[in-house]
């Protein structure tokens, strides 16, 4: 299998990876905004 990251380089496809403790700091429903183009959330 290959990483998400890898797949979205190559098809040129804006992504967000590499994010600490996402899991963490976004709460179960929250709402978030994420840019890949320019690498945020």
């Amino acid at each position: 299998m290959t990483h998400g990251a890898v797949i979205t380089r190559e098809y040129g496809i804006p992504s967000v990876v590499g994010m600490d403790n996402a899991t963490k700091l976004i709460k179960d429903g929250q709402s978030v905004l994420i840019n890949g183009t320019e690498g945020y959330v």
